[in-house]
């Protein structure tokens, strides 16, 4: 019986990566597009700018939840069909965020987007994961990342202009078409596996303590950053988390099919890209989250000219495409994760150098160096994460990844947040009242954290990924 690699044989290489990438390009979309028009939303619902974090870390909480179940759904109804109407349940909430008239509608809407962001981008991988060779990886990771990019190409100006000369709402409508047209692709063009065998037992006691461990650590930390909760309620959150969590770990090892199995985490590049990646996408949450409020509410500037100059780090992303085969053909997965990293860093400390007086093209230089270094880092760490990975564990190991880094992005988020109003604290101003200053701060503060992803990366071996590097022909 053919296996999905050989049911996607007739096929351009190129075409499967792309329209599995598209729930993540409508998931970058949703997030870059929100960041020029905070402060226009935050006028609209008439809460503070920083406020609408929680718009932010709802939708990723809520990925966070779900993201367990993505795995165990995938087997049990078709990765296909449930691919399908993840993204079509993202993009119904996704209308409905348009029509919120209050924070908290807005946040209940996120949730629910949230749920269908949680199983669309996991299955899209798992797809992607057992349909295409290893030795053809590099190139298939680079076309997964291509529409992502585009979208975090255009997300900052489309928010821009709609902001401008429309309204914030429109920022959410314009998700319809493209989850129309993922649906359509993916119908068309992803095949049903007919390798597909019974899904195990639901282990639902598992779902339940991962679900409450993450949901208590997260409104832990994001209550104790918006002041939402007393210190004492968000200190005694975060011990039920994180004793959930233990306790999940210790009842995972006993459990026949455990939601998911921890045991992928013995695999040398695959611990070191989810253990190493979380740094880095500390600084994906924070950045451009960061990025649209102090070139607006910092320099004064317009959602047009802050969606220009925020889209420039997507052009340095775009460029990843023509250069990292070669540059991994040159040095290697390890030196080129461990040299992209620091040049994140340099960049963050770079951005910590603008001023309203900086020139527009420098923003735009550093930006683009920024963007290039963070897209060559994780384009890496995804392509080397699962090169030892059997395929039978491939669905366990893939939701904990994602698990993993939406966790680590929403934090990335909070830690911003908290950045700033600590760095307003500090001068003696308050969270409503930010200032440029504020800004250079915590941008200084993210590009400490990064490096510290390549103490994590030194572990691996020099050839690490040397079959996939010298077996690929180019994308």
């Amino acid at each position: 019986m053919p296996s999905p690699k050989d049911s996607q044989a007739s096929q351009p290489h190129w075409l499967l990566p792309v329209v599995v990438s598209l729930p993540l390009a409508l998931q970058t979309l949703d997030t870059t597009i929100m960041g020029p028009a905070l402060p226009a939303m935050a006028e609209s619902l008439r809460v503070q700018p920083l406020q609408l974090n929680l718009a932010v870390t709802s939708y990723l909480i809520s990925l966070a939840i779900f993201l367990p179940a993505s795995g165990w759904l995938s087997d049990r109804f078709g990765a296909r069909r449930v691919f399908c109407f993840a993204i079509a349940l993202f993009s119904v909430s996704s209308g409905l965020c348009a029509l919120a008239n209050s924070l908290e509608t807005l946040v209940a809407c996120r949730i629910l987007q949230g749920m269908g962001g949680s199983i669309m981008i996991p299955v899209g991988r798992i797809i992607l994961l057992r349909s295409i060779s290893p030795a053809a990886m590099v190139g298939a990771m680079v076309w997964f990342t291509m529409v992502p990019a585009v979208a975090r190409l255009v997300g900052p100006l489309i928010s821009g202009l709609a902001v401008t000369w429309l309204s914030w709402r429109w920022i959410f409508l314009g998700n319809l078409p493209f989850g129309l047209l993922a649906i359509g692709l993916g119908l068309w063009l992803i095949k049903p596996s007919p390798m597909a065998r019974p899904a195990p037992r639901f282990d639902l006691r598992g779902f339940l303590l991962l679900a409450f461990a993450l949901v208590s650590l997260l409104a832990a930390v994001e209550g104790a950053t918006s002041r939402a909760i007393d210190g004492r309620v968000a200190l005694a959150l975060m011990v039920a988390g994180t004793s959930t969590a233990l306790i999940y770990v210790f009842t995972s090892r006993r459990a026949l099919n455990p939601i998911i199995d921890l045991g992928v985490l013995r695999y040398r590049t695959y611990f070191a890209s989810v253990a190493g990646g979380i740094p880095l996408r500390l600084a994906i949450g924070a950045v451009p989250f960061m990025l649209p409020l102090l070139f607006q509410l910092g320099f004064g500037m317009s959602p047009i000219q802050s969606g220009l100059l925020t889209v420039s780090s997507a052009i340095g992303s775009f460029t990843t495409r023509v250069t990292i085969t070669q540059a991994l053909r040159c040095v290697g997965f390890r030196t080129l994760m461990m040299a992209a990293t620091v040049c994140c860093s340099f960049a963050y400390f770079g951005y910590a150098q603008f001023r309203s007086s900086t020139p527009h093209l420098a923003i735009v230089c550093a930006l683009v160096v920024g963007g290039l270094a963070m897209s060559m880092a994780i384009v890496s760490l995804q392509t080397l994460a699962f090169s030892e990975m059997p395929d039978p564990l491939i669905g366990n190991a893939t939701v904990l990844a994602t698990m993993v880094q939406q966790v680590t992005i929403s934090f990335g988020v909070m830690a911003a947040a908290e950045l700033l109003q600590l760095a307003a604290h500090l001068r003696g101003g308050s969270a409503e009242q930010l200032q440029a200053t504020d800004f250079h701060v915590a941008f200084v503060c993210i590009g400490v954290i990064v490096p510290l992803s390549c103490i994590f990366f030194l572990r691996l071996p020099r050839d690490t990924g040397s079959a996939m590097r010298d077996s690929e022909a180019g994308p």
